[in-house]
């Protein structure tokens, strides 16, 4: 028999949650059966899968040792020998914001990557445990069911911010601020062709038929999984999901036919700004699931040129109060194709 004392960042969730996170390796279906079995209690007495666990509980197991023999932790001697490599826009004691750079894995994970190669020792998540441990803000074997963990992720070669919480608690409630819309992200990219114009003998001039410097952009993307791309169409189609994508223009450089766009997400789906710039004429620099990019590939661009440099925080009331009407920013020397405009 095995106990679990519940502690502040298991507590709050429910006692199959828990069992799933603490003891690794162990199939539903069998979990379960032990609940009902009377095989797994709460504080000595017969709990139900639902069960809310409280700080304090105890958790009473009677099962094989072998599912704790599997169980995978951060191993301590694994983080104390990273130095960790963690951009940091703002920290509190409950989250931290992290500037990731193009290039760099948010975390290891699809089995394909993994069987790929990829080491979680080079992920952006692996870093931030690294960089806690050493702070002492994380110690993994004083931890049941909980580690460090991502709120928000950013494709590979995007930049930007991304959100990891520190605590379970402000996992949760940050998790439902992403939902409710209480946390904006905004993005900078360059965009191939000017907006709201047309060359005309090395010169651009307005046209009634070309795009806005400024507009809020709707279509309908449907997902292929098996290519992982994406297409966007102006009518809905089934299976498809709506996106809302508003922009301006805060800049351009005429002589490489390029715009720099702030980008702003209504929705937010798969690669949601590269898709629907592109359906418009208007594909990133650097793209090349969406566009032809040898030309880019020349001047040294050979991913988007995208990245989330702004989170602002819309949050009156709650556990993040004290980050309402608050915005974090990148330094712009951080973004590369920043160099290509005068911004």
């Amino acid at each position: 028999m095995r106990e679990l004392t519940v502690n502040k960042n298991d507590g709050g969730q429910r006692l199959d949650r828990f069992v799933t996170k603490a003891v690794w390796g162990m199939p539903p279906s069998l979990m379960y059966k032990f609940i009902r079995k009377k095989r797994i209690k709460v504080n000595g007495k017969r709990a139900d899968e639902k069960q809310i666990l409280l700080a304090g509980d105890t958790v009473q197991m009677y099962i094989p040792d072998e599912f704790f023999e599997k169980k995978v932790k951060d191993s301590p001697s694994e983080l104390s020998r990273v130095t960790p490599s963690v951009s940091v826009v703002y920290e509190d004691e409950n989250i931290i914001l992290c500037d990731k750079r193009p290039g760099i894995l948010s975390h290891v994970g699809d089995k394909k990557e993994r069987d790929a190669g990829v080491s979680e020792r080079e992920t952006l998540l692996f870093n931030i445990k690294a960089y806690l441990f050493k702070k002492g803000e994380y110690i993994p074997d004083d931890e049941n069911s909980f580690a460090p963990s991502l709120c928000n992720r950013i494709d590979r070669n995007t930049g930007g911010i991304v959100i990891a919480a520190k605590n379970a608690e402000a996992l949760r409630e940050m998790n439902a601020l992403i939902k409710s819309g209480g946390v904006r992200k905004k993005y900078l990219c360059a965009a191939h062709g000017i907006f709201g114009g047309r060359r005309r003998g090395g010169k651009y001039e307005k046209s009634e038929k070309s795009e806005k410097k400024e507009d809020v952009l709707r279509g309908w993307l449907f997902k292929n999984a098996k290519t992982k791309k994406v297409r966007v169409s102006d009518k809905k189609i089934p299976g498809a999901k709506e996106i809302v994508t508003g922009y301006r223009v805060i800049s351009e450089n005429t002589a490489l036919d390029m715009s720099l766009l702030e980008v702003s997400l209504f929705t937010g789906r798969t690669h949601q700004i590269r898709a629907h710039l592109a359906s418009i004429g208007h594909p990133l620099l650097g793209e090349g699931k969406y566009a032809e990019n040898k030309k880019d590939r020349a001047m040294g661009y050979s991913s988007q040129a995208l990245y989330s440099y702004s989170v602002s925080f819309d949050a009156a009331e709650g556990f993040f109060s004290y980050l309402d009407k608050k915005e974090f920013t990148v330094e712009k020397e951080n973004i590369d194709f920043l160099k290509l405009f005068d911004f």
